[in-house]
């Protein structure tokens, strides 16, 4: 009917009428666009080795051998094709393994973008990814049924504590992705690692492709049971993207490093800006944050 003066509630809660829709509904369509543009979602996935389903032996480790190659390979662009699945914008592969020798642009997912070789100590993270995972992830060093668990260096490093906490590439890579906000969505890797990330952060999705028995024992899946697996959880791990907390180790920081007997410290160590001697081959590094302490020891 003409004229009519049947009111409608917009989402303010203004009440309007429709006489006055034309005049208003410019106004409505703009309030229907989001203000902010919405974030990428894109996720930086760091890979190793010892992690992987399969692989139980320092020989298999090596980036050149055929098996190595194809067993990472097949889990990272598992975990990539389920972050897709999952509602990825952009996936983000580091070959993190042993100088970069490991992933190929040949054979890694065609939707992934592959990082190689060495990262400054910041890890790219100053690119604000909406989160980061783990593939092929081990535990840090001393751990029991840690399938060749190492912190770092096999060979060169003993032990590495943050404020005197022990540690291992998880929990100081999540830190640091915690200083820009970063948060922790996904790991696979052996039982020891999946515990590892699960004790700092508890919501993060996991996948376990074996269980260790000893340094160079474990029960594996399958590569396909492991590939499987690993795409399923990455896809439920995007939607975790709000909901998991970036991990923040409070400053101030100190990071300190205990090498193998073979490494002792050199002349002029304790000159180092941030550093402090302990003993032979213990240095301890400072800072206002784990930032700026981990880049003083990362830059040695």
């Amino acid at each position: 009917m003409s004229g009519s003066r049947r009111a409608v509630q917009p989402p303010s809660g203004v009440q309007l009428y429709t006489t006055d829709m034309p005049r208003l509904l410019p106004l409505l369509l703009l309030l229907a666009v989001p203000l902010w543009p919405q974030a990428k979602k894109n996720i930086f996935v760091i890979t190793d080795a010892e992690g992987i389903a399969g692989v139980c032996r320092q020989d298999l480790t090596e980036p050149h051998d055929p098996e190595l190659r194809q067993l990472l390979t097949g889990e990272a662009n598992a975990a990539v094709q389920g972050f897709f699945d999952g509602g990825a914008d952009e996936v983000i592969v580091w070959d993190g393994h042993d100088g970069s020798q490991t992933l190929s642009a040949l054979t890694i997912h065609p939707q992934a973008l592959l990082l190689s070789g060495g990262l400054s100590p910041s890890m790219t993270l100053e690119r604000h990814y909406a989160a980061i995972a783990f593939v092929g992830q081990h535990s840090m060093a001393n751990v029991q049924r840690g399938v060749m668990a190492h912190s770092y260096s096999s060979l060169g490093i003993q032990t590495m504590r943050v404020n005197g906490k022990p540690m291992g590439e998880i929990e100081t890579r999540a830190a640091l992705a915690g200083v820009f906000g970063t948060p922790v969505i996904f790991l696979s890797g052996d039982t020891a690692a999946v515990e590892e990330l699960h004790a700092i952060v508890p919501q993060a999705e996991t996948v376990a492709v074996k269980e260790g028995l000893g340094r160079y024992a474990c029960l594996s899946k399958s590569a396909e049971a492991a590939r499987a697996a690993t795409r399923e959880h990455a896809r439920l791990a995007m939607a975790k993207l709000g909901i998991v907390r970036p991990y923040v180790i409070d400053g101030p920081v100190s990071v300190e490093i205990e090498f193998t007997t073979r490494n002792s410290l050199p002349p002029g160590a304790a000159s180092r800006p941030g550093a402090e001697v302990v003993d032979d081959r213990t240095i301890r590094y400072r800072g206002q944050n784990f930032l700026e302490a981990w880049t003083r020891y990362s830059l040695y």
